[in-house]
Formats: structure tokens, C-alpha cells, sequence
């Protein structure tokens, strides 16, 4: 049995506490209340994100697109994510976690609500691409709150939990998806997905309430001379790794992002699967990503950082492979082998909330950690695209594995990335 007293200074624990949930512990209560907001935050941005690749078949049908047309809904809301990660970022350095925090959200529920109401593709594709300046800052300033709160000792696991809140969300839209268009014709129930887009507008009220920024970065934003601002993340000692996280997050999300916005379309045009059938398979994957995100966590503590990343970058690729290459009529193994694809593609992004905080100092932490996770999904938004146009010729089983090279650009980002397991926020 584990003691469970506290030292309720953020993100400091008593050495003798060393039982399974030490790290939540740890974070006293308003470290806790904390990780709440940026749970249901980030949950919630998730939700957001999937009610477009979960409806793109019937979108694609309503307005009559193409696949190359169809991709570039993701990739319009990814690229416009970069500036608003990087924007979010700097609003973190410069008036707080927490007033970043719900502006984030208040943005992408408005413009997801907004995207329901689309007469046309093209006011469909503004409304998305406003959506993703909301949906690109969320993840970065949250990560950043929580982090502020957590010890070096238990950070990956900590912030491997906010990442587990993106299985959460995936998984609340694929059970509302399969209720709203198994009762609804497809014309319509594509358009309620995005006005129930709107729930997370209520968070905005629990985060103004009950969470504020950890004490120790909110006086560095009062008393240092520095502020968030591009420059300051691409000066001489912060330049090279600036560059390098751009390219590991450029890799890594571009394997994921082909898989998050393909497999439904893959699963119902060359699986042949119904509506509940998928949602069916889907629960395979995000379960697999649920306790991937959570097993990345404590391996990222456990193994260090960079480790943590090539492992799953290698058995990312493979699952790739194999799964778009299980042979027709084997939909039992599809079934099965979701499970693992959903684990490893997911595991990958434990460590990445405590690794990117621990590249940069407090005063500029919000700018480059804004900046090099979204500028990474931009450029990886690409990949969606790519898959879309490749889907013609190659089918969308085959244009997926595409997203397998990826994963092989975030093992050579590290090369040029310290390990930072055990570093203290300062």
C-alpha cells in the first residue's frame, strides 16, 4: 500500500508515494482541476475534428466531390491549424494558459456548428478551414497547463493521459455517427453531426470557474523580460530544435492523420461495411488507441522519450502495411488487427506533450510548442490529400500505406533532438 500524502506545491510529490495513480496525485487540486479543463478540452476537439471524416462519404455524395476535393476538407483544416497553434501559443506566453485555453474552444464549436449550415462545398471548406484555427491551438495549450503542473518523474504519464482524451473524443463522435445516421438519411445527418458540435461550448464555463495557470509560470509571464513571439523561438539557441521537432511532427502526424481521415472511407468502399459495421471496427481502433495513449505514457517516462517515439514509429509502419494488405473477404481480420494499429499509431503521441515542453524555457514555451506541433501537422496535412489524389489509381487501401513514410521522417527528426527524460520545467 502506497502513501497518499501530498506536497500540494504543483508538480511536486513526496518520493513515498509511489502507488499506480502517484502521478494524478501529484498534481494537488488545482493541478487536477487543471487536467480536467485540458481532458475535456482536448476530448472535445477530437469530437469536433471526426464529425468530417466520419461523414465524408456522404458529404462527398451530397455535394458530388471527388476523392482529391474530398481530402482537401482535412487538409484545409490542418493547414489553418498551424497558425492557429502558433497564435494560441504565443496568447499563452503572453496573457495565460488558461484565457488561451477557452478561446481555443470557443473557436472551433463555433465554426464546427457553422460548417452544419454549409449551402456549398466552398462555404464548407472556409467554415472547416476556421474551424482548425481553434482545433490547432487546444492540444498545445493545454499539454502546456498540465505540464506546469507535473514533475519531471511522472510528466509523460501525466500528459499521456490528456492524450488518451483524443481516444475519448474519437470515440463519443463514432457512437453519436452511428446513432445520427442509422435514424437519419445521410443528407441530412451529416449536417447533426456538426451542429452537435456545440457541447464544447459548456466547458468554457468549467475552465473560467475552477482552473487557473500554475503559480510558478504565470509570475515567469509577469516578471520576464522575454514574450512569445516567433522570433524568439528561432534565434541561434533555439533554431536547430525549433527545425527538428517541425520535422518530427511533420512525420509523425502525417501517419496519423492519413489513417484518421481514410480508414472509414476504406472500411466502407473496400471493406463493404454498413454504417454500424464500421462503427463496429472503429471500436477496435480507438480502444487500441485508448490504452495506447496510455501505455505510451508510462513507456515515455520509463524509456525516455526519443525511445518511446522510434518504437512506435517502427510498429506504426508495419501495422500500416499489414492491415491495408489483408486479403478480401478476411474482414474477421481486419476486425483484429485494429486493435494494435489504433495502439502503436497512438502510443506514439504519449511523449509528445512533455517532450516539446521540455524544449523550450517558460517564457517562450507556449510559441514553441505552438508552433512546431501545428507547423508538423500543416505540412503533414499534406498526406490526406496526397492519399486522396493516389486513391484513384492505387485504391484507398493501397494509397494508405503512403502514410507508413511518415513515421520513417520522425525517426530521422530525432537524430537532431536531445533526450530530455528527467528535465525540470524552468
Amino acid at each position: 500500500m502506497s502513501s497518499t500524502r501530498i506536497d500540494h506545491s504543483p508538480g511536486r510529490e513526496l518520493a513515498d508515494d509511489t502507488g499506480a495513480f502517484a502521478w494524478l496525485r501529484a498534481l494537488g487540486p488545482r493541478g487536477r482541476r487543471a487536467f480536467g479543463g485540458a481532458f475535456g478540452g482536448y476530448a472535445l476537439d477530437s469530437y469536433d475534428f471526426f464529425t468530417l471524416p466520419l461523414s465524408m462519404v456522404a458529404i462527398a455524395a451530397y455535394f458530388g466531390l471527388d476523392s482529391g476535393e474530398t481530402g482537401l476538407l482535412t487538409t484545409v483544416t490542418l493547414v489553418v491549424s498551424a497558425i492557429g497553434g502558433a497564435l494560441a501559443g504565443i496568447l499563452a506566453d503572453r496573457i495565460g494558459r488558461v484565457k488561451a485555453l477557452m478561446i481555443t474552444v470557443l473557436t472551433y464549436a463555433v465554426f464546427t456548428v457553422a460548417c452544419g449550415f454549409a449551402p456549398n462545398y466552398e462555404t464548407l471548406l472556409v467554415f472547416r478551414a476556421l474551424q482548425g484555427l481553434g482545433f490547432g491551438g487546444e492540444w498545445a495549450v493545454g499539454a502546456i497547463l498540465v505540464a506546469e503542473y507535473t514533475s519531471a518523474r511522472h510528466r509523460g504519464r501525466t500528459l499521456g493521459g490528456i492524450q488518451s482524451a483524443w481516444a475519448a473524443g474519437w470515440a463519443l463522435a463514432v457512437v453519436v455517427y452511428t446513432l445520427v445516421f442509422h435514424f437519419l438519411p445521410a443528407d441530412t445527418a451529416w449536417r447533426v453531426m456538426f451542429w452537435t458540435g456545440a457541447l464544447p461550448a459548456l466547458l468554457v464555463v468549467y475552465v473560467r470557474r475552477n482552473v487557473e495557470d500554475a503559480p510558478q509560470a504565470a509570475e515567469v509571464r509577469r516578471s520576464s523580460a522575454e514574450r512569445g513571439s516567433f522570433t524568439e523561438i528561432f534565434r541561434p539557441r533555439l533554431v536547430r530544435t525549433t527545425l527538428f521537432a517541425v520535422l518530427l511532427s511533420t512525420g509523425v502526424q502525417g501517419g496519423y492523420y492519413t489513417l484518421a481521415t481514410w480508414v472509414p472511407t476504406y472500411l466502407k468502399t473496400e471493406r463493404g461495411l454498413t454504417v454500424v459495421g464500421t462503427g463496429g471496427y472503429l471500436a477496435f481502433l480507438i480502444s487500441g488507441a485508448f490504452i495506447g495513449y496510455l501505455t505510451g505514457g508510462y513507456l515515455t517516462d520509463r524509456l525516455g522519450r526519443k525511445r518511446n517515439i522510434v518504437l512506435f514509429a517502427v510498429l506504426s509502419a508495419v501495422c500500416i502495411v499489414a492491415y491495408t494488405n489483408i486479403p478480401a473477404g478476411a474482414n474477421g481480420l481486419v476486425l483484429v488487427l485494429g486493435f494494435p494499429l489504433g495502439f502503436c499509431m497512438s502510443a506514439i503521441f504519449s511523449g509528445f506533450g512533455s517532450f516539446l515542453a521540455e524544449l523550450y524555457p517558460t517564457a517562450v514555451r507556449g510559441t514553441g510548442q505552438g508552433f512546431t506541433y501545428n507547423t508538423g501537422r500543416a505540412v503533414g496535412a499534406f498526406f490526406p490529400t496526397l492519399v486522396g489524389f493516389l486513391a484513384g489509381s492505387w485504391g484507398v487501401g493501397g494509397a494508405l500505406v503512403f502514410g507508413a513514410v511518415g513515421y520513417g521522417l520522425a525517426v530521422l527528426a530525432l537524430l537532431g533532438l536531445p533526450e530530455t527524460r528527467g528535465r525540470e520545467l524552468l
